[in-house]
């Protein structure tokens, strides 16, 4: 006889089979799939991309919920047919087929691959961001559930990498100062605008085939750097990156000037940069927030939003 309990939404029995929990989240999504094939039909109701994204986005998560602890159950036939019981109910709602096509064809039309694969994707992703954070137990890193993170490493070189993310940061004592200039301030005239002074710096990070990288200039120190990431880095990394690489610019330099203006085109990196709470940030973000306070002990720190590339 199996005991059954709940925690977190995880229905759990005393052999971890995983089965009872797998049978309830398939009855809740098939029957928000019956409620959505009752507000659309072929030529009337919802849209069927709209089908589609109710599917994608609010019923499969439903379903993989949790994956990382069930994922091993999706190797059984019996849970493979009962998942692709309900991505066929969902493609079927979607495209308005008939019956008998065969899933297979449904879901490469709509670009959805097979419901077990998504839950190994979602066990996955979740396994490697919690060892990037630092909560992953090794305790049996070669059996059961957690072995999805030492198939992933194998998988590729690229896994053993950590992710450029952390917990929630607070920013309280921000010795610095992030303006967001209006456009028309800076068409005015040539020029940067008078509320730009001391040293100016001009930063921009892009993203191209050959990978992503940043372009530093100090205006008045007439100081060029151009910076290489790599082909792993966002453009919002680089932009982050370019700021701190102008600060410890500064540093080197050690000019006498006391006010220092660092000019951005991202309105992301300086919004990010400015925020006093962030629940889930980059951990780049928080180091250049902590570089920034460090140097604002020493100069008088402005950064400043610049459309595209004006000033320079």
């Amino acid at each position: 006889m199996l005991h059954v309990g709940k925690y977190l939404g995880v229905i759990l029995d005393s052999r971890l089979t995983w089965s009872k929990h797998v049978d309830a989240e398939a009855r809740k999504a098939q029957n928000s799939l019956w409620a959505c094939r009752r507000a659309c039909g072929g030529v009337w109701g919802l849209r069927l991309r709209v089908v589609r994204w109710l599917y994608v986005s609010v019923i499969r998560p439903t379903v993989t919920f949790a994956s990382l602890v069930w994922w091993p159950r999706c190797q059984s036939a019996r849970v493979k047919e009962k998942l692709s019981s309900i991505q066929r109910l969902a493609c079927l709602g979607i495209t308005g087929a008939m019956r008998t096509t065969p899933i297979g064809a449904m879901e490469a039309f709509l670009c959805l691959p097979p419901l077990e694969l998504v839950v190994l994707s979602e066990a996955r992703s979740a396994a490697h961001r919690l060892w990037s954070l630092g909560s992953w137990s090794y305790l049996h890193p070669r059996r059961g559930h957690s072995s999805v993170l030492m198939r992933l490493q194998q998988s590729d070189p690229i896994y053993n990498m950590g992710v450029d993310v952390t917990g929630p940061t607070f920013n309280f004592e921000s010795k610095y100062r992030v303006t967001i200039l209006k456009r028309e301030v800076w068409i005015k005239g040539p020029g940067a605008p008078p509320e730009i002074k001391g040293l100016v710096w001009f930063k921009n990070g892009s993203k191209m085939k050959a990978g992503t990288g940043d372009g530093v200039y100090g205006q008045y120190v007439k100081r060029r750097l151009s910076i290489s990431l790599g082909r792993y880095a966002t453009v919002f990394q680089a932009e982050i990156y370019a700021i701190m690489a102008c600060v410890y610019e500064i540093q080197v330099l050690d000019r006498p000037e006391k006010l220092l203006s660092i000019c951005s085109d991202s309105q992301a990196a300086l919004k990010s940069l400015e925020a006093t709470k962030t629940t889930y940030v980059y951990l780049l973000v928080q180091q250049c927030q902590n570089t920034l306070n460090d140097i604002s002990t020493r100069y008088v720190m402005g950064l400043y939003w610049v459309p595209g590339h004006a000033g320079i």
